[in-house]
């Protein structure tokens, strides 16, 4: 790896580490979902970075890819347990970091089995090691605290501009694919109480490019252009449309069509298959000769 691109990727890393525990620090019952997602975005870009991806907020037993919409007027509740998933990038070189914020009583265990498979897996992370050993190291981790890795999850791969580059680090035994020195990686253990699995939902408020086509729709055509512009590499959340000056009250309709017409696609919300509650732990690393080399922590 050239010593300029490991630069980037180290302090994306430690910009986006950083930006996660701000944020563990707003996650507090009473507090505005837009409020917190946009203040880890805010302090990205003061950094000199932008958001790799919107931050995603997913509570109680949604997994993943749920953030603050147009409008939004959720807020924290007493006892819930709060996925906070982090992204930053300079020129492309991305570091990708979530944890678990706990609200209440419940998903101590969770929380628990979650951060301790992390940082497991990081231990054995290194060139040669199977993505199969990583993924049987995570499930053994979460068994011995009696509770499930949740199994259609997985980390990846990741690449300059490309956040899920092919390679996927399971959280359970599985694949035959081996870890080789320079890789950039992502490893994030979920952990349930519930059935191990998770399905797509609702539309979480979060897209990516497509295709580009011609727009005659006014609101749409402006929406289409800020898209071109800013996002056409990595995802973005609906809200940015709007402080890009798109109508909040016509993004329905404009998302809508969008969609209809293979311009973006839409992430769903990954909710847990039982409802069961849902933890998570995450950290970016490049594979070395002597292991991994974590960029995403604070410090």
């Amino acid at each position: 790896m050239e010593d300029d691109a490991k630069k980037k990727w180290l302090e994306a890393g430690r910009i986006t580490g950083q930006a996660r525990e701000m944020g563990r620090d707003l996650v507090k019952v009473g507090a505005s979902w837009t409020d917190v997602a946009e203040a880890i975005e805010a302090y990205i870009r003061d950094q000199g970075a932008k958001p790799a991806f919107p931050v995603n907020i997913s509570v109680n037993e949604d997994a993943a890819h749920d953030t603050a919409r147009p409008g939004d007027e959720r807020t924290f509740q007493d006892g819930d347990v709060v996925k906070l998933d982090v992204g930053a990038h300079l020129d492309g070189y991305i570091g990708d970091t979530a944890t678990t914020v706990l609200l209440g009583d419940q998903g101590q265990t969770l929380q628990e089995a979650a951060r301790e498979a992390l940082e497991n897996a990081i231990d054995v992370v290194e060139p040669g090691v199977s993505v199969d050993t990583i993924g049987a190291t995570i499930e053994d981790t979460m068994h011995d605290h009696g509770c499930k890795p949740i199994a259609n999850l997985t980390g990846h791969l990741i690449e300059r501009y490309d956040q899920h580059a092919g390679l996927s680090i399971p959280n359970i035994p599985h694949g035959d694919a081996t870890l080789e020195e320079g890789m950039v990686i992502a490893v994030e253990p979920f952990a349930t109480d519930g059935a191990g699995g998770i399905h797509e939902a609702e539309d979480g408020g979060i897209y990516k490019l497509e295709n580009v086509k011609p727009q005659r729709q006014r609101h749409a055509r402006q929406a289409m252009e800020i898209i071109e512009q800013e996002h056409d590499k990595l995802p973005f959340a609906s809200r940015w449309l709007v402080d890009g000056g798109v109508d909040e009250r016509r993004m329905p309709l404009v998302i809508r069509a969008l969609k209809r017409q293979g311009c973006i696609k839409a992430y769903g919300v990954l909710t847990e298959n039982e409802d069961g509650l849902v933890a998570q732990a995450e950290h970016t690393m490049i594979v070395t000769k002597d292991g991994a080399e974590v960029t995403t922590r604070a410090d």
